[in-house]
């Protein structure tokens, strides 16, 4: 079997070392052939550099790499193109380093094209004449790549001032592409987000935006049908199934995908399942414009929206669901129709981001000592049906949560805090759950399924009857199989549980 491409994103590397390789030329001869401004947004790890580096060597006229692949007898490979290609995947880039750090790959480039451009003594100026050289010394169009061209922002966004100040400079950089353009054959821009044109792409508003184009959905991430041939030598005996529940569930209006990251790791190392993609790096001002907006955690299974949501981000206003739509921590699960156009359901594309999401949210909120040995507890209690265990484990768990978290605001008094927390752990601990599941009936706090067991919660603050609220509306009755109906009173002042009630139906 071939090697595992690994943290490998150079396409000439794969191809002459004998990695494997997931075939993804047909659609950039399509994207080639049908524009020539293009804009891409994925998540992290997605592949996108592979892809970009796929363009280059296409471009480049490099047949020899692209034996046996599909562009291979589509592509007039006699052609070449000077190709610029500008990256900022690697390293942090701050507002005082930015400049020399593109007057330094501006360079590299210069020196690979073999120009001598005379005006350095700005990027943006240097970008620009670069662009005149290449075009007058090789005769031909230019192809321009840009890779994570919103890293500069995104390094800086939990210092918002500092963010705008690079922003506007990158604005006036990526200008040049637009007033290039009788020299420019191609231009093909990726990244994480998708900031506003007024904000960003002033300057470059003939981007064409392919993140949501569904002839484009597969450009980037691992099909179904990629994983059950390709992988299949990779994966005997293992549960598919339960590869596709942790693995899969991209949607970007194409086919379900997989993160590659997650099925490359996964594969090395012995088919364990592990939050791989997750833990390469969680963004910390996440969570914290979830704690200041006091967001309602089970809101995030299924979160409506309009397009223009999840297609803008903008530094001065940032909304929480796009930030988490375009990070990859959501993803699309329906459309929607609506009166003015479409919507889309967002919700946790597998159980990986699910599980990995809420245990991080819960890293911020507790104690590290107790937050493992109570997820343990926890998930032992509800795969064995032992629920007269679960009051003293859902005390510890809240007598676990940081004081912090209860300071200068009232959030304690709300049904929708305890809800959140517990609905955290349950979520981190991978069962399948329910957030105010709808009944004839009513709406059920909250429904846990583990195996044959469904356990129905309803939660109160103040002195109240919440399991009598169970039985009158008889929420249960819509599950087979053992049911549990567990009625939870939580005291703002003691910030615990001060009734716990349970039965079994």
């Amino acid at each position: 079997m071939k090697k595992l491409p690994v943290g490998i994103q150079t396409f000439s590397k794969i191809i002459e070392d004998d990695y494997l390789y997931i075939d993804k030329t047909e659609i950039a001869r399509s994207l080639i052939e049908r524009y020539q401004y293009i804009f891409l947004s994925r998540p992290r790890r997605f592949g996108k550099s592979l892809f970009l580096d796929t363009l280059k060597n296409i471009f480049e006229g490099k047949q020899d790499l692209f034996k046996g692949l599909l562009i291979e007898k589509q592509w007039n490979w006699e052609e070449k193109y000077p190709v610029i290609k500008i990256s900022f995947s690697g390293g942090i880039h701050s507002k005082d380093d930015l400049e020399e750090d593109l007057l330094h790959i501006l360079k590299s480039n210069e020196d690979r094209l073999e120009l001598q451009c005379e005006n350095k003594s700005k990027a943006k100026y240097f970008f620009a004449e670069l662009i005149q050289q290449a075009f007058q010394k090789y005769q031909q169009k230019v192809v321009i790549l840009v890779d994570e061209y919103d890293k500069p922002i995104l390094d800086n966004i939990e210092n918002i001032p500092e963010a705008l100040i690079i922003r506007d400079g990158m604005r006036d950089f990526y200008a040049k592409i637009k007033e290039n353009d009788e020299y420019l054959r191609f231009a093909f821009l990726t990244g994480v987000s998708k900031f506003s044109k007024v904000s960003l792409f002033s300057g470059l508003n003939n981007l064409e935006d392919i993140s949501l184009n569904p002839d484009y959905g597969n450009v980037c991430g691992y099909t179904q049908h990629d994983v059950d041939t390709v992988f299949a030598p990779y994966l005997e005996g293992v549960d598919m199934d339960e590869v596709k529940r942790w693995y899969n569930g991209y949607n970007f209006l194409g086919d379900k995908v997989y993160n590659p990251f997650d099925i490359l790791l996964f594969i090395k190392n012995h088919c364990v399942f592990d939050n791989y993609w997750f833990e390469t790096g969680t963004p910390r001002f996440l969570i914290e414009l979830i704690k200041k907006n006091s967001y309602f955690i089970p809101d995030f299974l299924n979160i409506n929206v309009d397009k223009s949501l999840v297609n803008s981000f903008d530094i001065e206003n940032l909304n929480l669901e796009t930030i988490l739509f375009q990070t990859g921590y959501l993803t699309i699960k329906r459309l929607l129709p609506l009166g003015m156009g479409v919507g889309y359901e967002l919700g946790f594309p597998n159980k990986e981001v699910q599980i990995s999401f809420n245990e991080y949210i819960l890293r911020s909120m507790t104690s590290s000592s107790k937050k493992d040995m109570i997820r343990y507890e926890l998930l032992d209690i509800i795969s064995t049906g032992d629920v007269a265990r679960l009051e003293t484990a859902i005390k510890r768990l809240f007598a676990s949560i940081a004081y912090n978290n209860f300071t200068n605001n009232d959030i304690e008094s709300y049904e929708g805090f305890y809800a959140s927390v517990l609905y955290a752990y349950f979520a981190s601990i991978g069962v399948d759950i329910i957030a105010e599941d709808v009944s004839n009936k009513g709406r059920i706090d909250l429904t846990l399924k583990s195996g044959l067991r469904t356990y129905i919660f309803e939660f109160k603050v103040s002195d109240q009857e919440p399991l009598e609220q169970i039985k009158k509306m008889k929420y249960y009755e819509k599950y087979d199989g053992e049911r549990y109906i567990i009625g939870i009173v939580f005291d703002p002042q003691a910030r615990n549980v001060s009734k716990f009630e349970w039965e079994r139906i």
